[in-house]
C-alpha cells in the first residue's frame, strides 16, 4: 500500500466488518489490583458487581515482544487495519450498561470493526476507526460499546500545542486527582497497554512531541464513571466520553460535573482550565 493509499484509506473497507472474540475471567485478583492502584478499597469479591469502566482492563491481547511496533503497540494490521500514521490513542466512546459483569464470572467480549474514516483536520491528516463491542458474563449481555480509536501525523519538533478549549465553570461537584508515574505504569500492566507515552518520558518528549508522561484517556474515562456513579447515588445506564487534550502525570487535574436531572454533564480539566475530557452519563 503506498502513502497516498495509506491516507486516502483506499482498500481499508476489506477491514469493515471483521470481527475478534475474546474470553476471559473477570478475575477477583485483578479486579482487586486495580482497586489498589486506584486507591479504592472493598467490594471486588466474587459475586460482586464490576464498577463501570474497570472492564477495560480485560479483553487486551498481550503480544509477544517482535510483535510490537516502536510505540509499543502491536504492530498494525491483524484486527485493526494497517494506518499507516503514526500516532495512535482512543479518541472517545460511547457504552451502554445493560447489567453489571460479574467479578469471578466469564466474561466474552465480541468485536467488530464498524467503519473506517480518512480526514484531513487542524492536526493533519487524520484516520478514525469505530470498533463496536459486546460484553457479556455467564450467557447474559452486560454492556455494548463503540470504541474510537484515532491515527494522526506525527508532531513535528517543537510544534506548539493546539490552543485550549476552556473548561465549564459551572460545576456543581469538583475533586482534584493527583496522578504519578507508579499509577501510570501499574494501569498500563493491568491493562496490558505497551504505549510508551505512559512510561518513557524520554520517548513521550522526543517522538511524540509530549512535555511528559501522558494520563491514559481510558483512566480519566474510569475516573470519571466512578466519579458521575458516586453523585449521582445510582448506577449509571450509559456514559459517552471525548478526549479534548492531554493530561500529564506532572500536574494534578480536576475530575468536574452536573447534573440536569438523570443526565450528569461531566468533564476533565487540566491544572490551567483547559477542557482535557468531556462525557455525559445518564443515570
Amino acid at each position: 500500500m503506498s502513502e497516498r493509499q495509506a491516507l486516502t484509506g483506499e482498500d481499508w473497507q476489506a477491514w469493515v466488518g471483521r470481527k475478534e472474540t475474546i474470553r476471559e475471567q473477570i478475575a477477583p485478583d485483578r479486579v482487586a489490583a486495580l482497586g489498589a492502584t486506584l486507591g479504592i478499597e472493598g467490594h471486588h469479591a466474587a459475586g460482586a458487581p464490576l464498577p463501570p469502566g474497570w472492564h477495560w482492563i480485560f479483553f487486551n491481547r498481550f503480544v509477544p515482544r517482535h510483535e510490537l511496533g516502536t510505540d509499543g503497540h502491536p504492530k498494525r494490521g491483524g484486527f485493526l487495519p494497517p494506518v499507516s500514521l503514526p500516532r495512535r490513542m482512543w479518541a472517545g466512546g460511547r457504552l451502554t450498561y445493560h447489567k453489571p459483569l460479574t467479578i469471578g464470572g466469564e466474561g466474552v467480549r465480541e468485536s467488530t470493526i464498524l467503519k473506517v474514516e480518512a480526514k484531513s483536520g487542524r492536526a493533519g491528516q487524520l484516520v478514525f476507526v469505530t470498533v463496536s463491542h459486546s460484553i457479556s458474563c455467564d450467557g447474559a449481555v452486560c454492556i455494548t460499546e463503540e470504541q474510537d480509536i484515532v491515527y494522526r501525523e506525527a508532531a513535528a519538533p517543537g510544534a506548539p500545542a493546539p490552543a485550549a478549549t476552556p473548561a465549564p465553570q459551572d460545576a456543581a461537584w469538583s475533586e482534584e486527582f493527583r496522578p504519578d508515574t507508579v499509577l501510570l505504569f501499574r494501569y498500563s500492566s493491568l491493562t496490558s497497554n505497551g504505549h510508551r507515552i505512559h512510561y518513557d518520558q524520554a520517548y513521550a518528549r522526543a517522538e511524540e512531541n509530549y512535555p511528559d508522561l501522558v494520563v491514559h484517556g481510558p483512566l480519566t474515562a474510569t475516573l470519571l464513571q466512578g466519579f458521575a456513579a458516586k453523585h449521582a447515588g445510582r448506577p449509571l445506564k450509559s456514559f459517552e466520553f471525548r478526549g479534548v487534550s492531554p493530561l500529564f502525570v506532572s500536574s494534578a487535574f480536576r475530575l468536574e460535573g452536573k447534573s440536569d436531572a438523570s443526565v450528569l454533564d461531566l468533564w476533565a480539566s487540566s491544572p490551567n482550565g483547559a477542557l482535557a475530557m468531556r462525557a455525559a452519563a445518564q443515570v
